[in-house]
C-alpha cells in the first residue's frame, strides 16, 4: 500500500516555508502522494495554488489535488489550471474531485448548491472533452495547454454511499475517501461497497481506492493539538458534533498510526493519505519514521 502525506494547509501557522519543508520531507521520503484540499470559507490556502507550488518544489511524488469542488468552478478554467499543474509536475497529477459538504463554500463562490451531483457528472465529462482537445464552446478554440498524461490526469471522485458510488462508476478512475475514526471495518466497508459499484457498472479496471485520516505526531501535545485541529476544522457542521468527534480522534501516538495503516492496507486500500493537524516539521519526520519501518 501507498503512503501519502497531505501538506498541513488547514492547520494554524502556515506560511510559504511550511510548504518548501513539508514539500521537501515529503519528497524525499517513503511517500508516495503530496497533496491538500479545497474550502473558500476557512483559513486554508487557494488549493491549486498551493499544489503548484508542490509541482515546482518536488521531483518524485505524485501530486494529488485531494480533492477540488468541481460544481462551483467554471469547469474550462479549471480544466486549463489542471492541465498546466500535470505538465509543471511533468505528469505526476492525480486530481480528485467531488461535491463537497459545505453550502458555506459554493455561497462564497457565488454559485448554487442545487443539482451539484449532476453537475459534478456533467463537468467531469467537460473536464474530459476539453483535455483531449474540445473548444469549450461551439466556434471556441481549444483550451490549452495540453496535458502531459494522454487524455488528462486520473480523476478520482470523493464520492460516499450507494448513490454517489453508482455515478462515480460511471466515470471515475477510483475513489478519494476518508477514514475520520481510522477504523478498520468502515475502511474494508468502504472498499467493498466501491468495487461493488465498479461491477454494478461493468467496469473491468478495479477502481484506485484511497483513504486517509487526521493525525500528529512529533509535537509537545499530539493528542490536544489533534483534537484542536479536528474541532476547528468540523466546527461548521456544528459546535457539538465538532466537540464529539475531536474528543474521540485517534491517530495521535505510533501505534495507533501502525495500526491505521496496518488496517487499511487489509482493508484493500490502495493508498492511504496522512493528513497532519499541525506544520510543525516534527510531524512529518515522525510520519516519515513509522512509514519506513513498516
Amino acid at each position: 500500500m501507498d503512503v501519502g502525506v497531505a501538506l498541513p494547509t488547514m492547520a494554524a501557522d502556515y506560511s510559504r516555508s511550511t510548504t518548501i519543508e513539508w514539500a521537501r520531507r515529503i519528497d524525499d521520503g517513503p511517500f508516495s502522494s503530496i497533496s491538500c484540499g479545497e474550502r473558500i470559507t476557512f483559513r486554508n490556502q487557494e488549493v491549486l495554488v498551493v499544489n503548484a507550488a508542490a509541482a515546482a518544489l518536488t521531483e518524485r511524488v505524485r501530486v494529488f489535488v485531494n480533492l477540488v469542488v468541481l460544481p462551483f468552478h467554471p469547469v474550462p478554467l479549471v480544466a486549463k489550471q489542471l492541465a498546466t499543474l500535470d505538465v509543471l509536475s511533468g505528469g505526476r497529477l492525480t486530481v480528485g474531485v467531488g461535491v463537497g459538504g459545505r453550502e458555506h463554500d459554493y455561497l462564497a463562490a457565488g454559485s448554487a448548491f442545487e443539482r451539484r451531483h449532476e453537475r459534478l457528472d456533467e463537468g467531469v465529462a467537460e473536464l474530459r472533452r476539453i483535455w483531449a482537445g474540445g473548444a469549450p464552446f461551439d466556434g471556441g478554440d481549444p483550451v490549452g495547454p495540453v496535458p502531459v498524461q494522454h487524455g488528462g490526469p486520473p480523476i478520482l471522485a470523493g464520492a460516499m454511499g450507494p448513490k454517489g458510488l453508482a455515478r462515480a462508476a460511471a466515470w471515475a478512475d477510483g475513489v478519494s475517501g476518508f477514514a475520520l475514526t481510522a477504523d478498520g471495518d468502515e475502511m474494508a466497508a468502504a472498499v467493498t461497497a466501491a468495487r461493488a459499484a465498479w461491477d454494478d457498472a461493468g467496469r473491468t479496471e478495479p477502481p484506485r481506492l484511497v483513504s486517509g485520516c487526521f493525525s500528529v505526531l512529533g509535537t509537545a501535545d499530539d493528542r490536544g493539538v489533534l483534537q484542536a485541529f479536528t474541532y476547528d476544522y468540523l466546527a461548521i457542521f456544528g459546535t457539538r458534533l465538532a466537540r464529539s468527534l475531536a474528543d474521540d480522534a485517534p491517530v495521535w501516538t505510533v501505534d495507533r498510526l501502525r495500526r491505521a495503516l496496518d488496517d487499511a492496507e487489509a482493508a484493500g486500500v490502495d493508498e492511504f493519505i496522512l493528513v497532519p493537524g499541525t506544520t510543525d516539521p516534527a510531524c512529518a519526520e515522525a510520519f516519515a519514521a513509522v512509514v519506513a519501518d513498516r
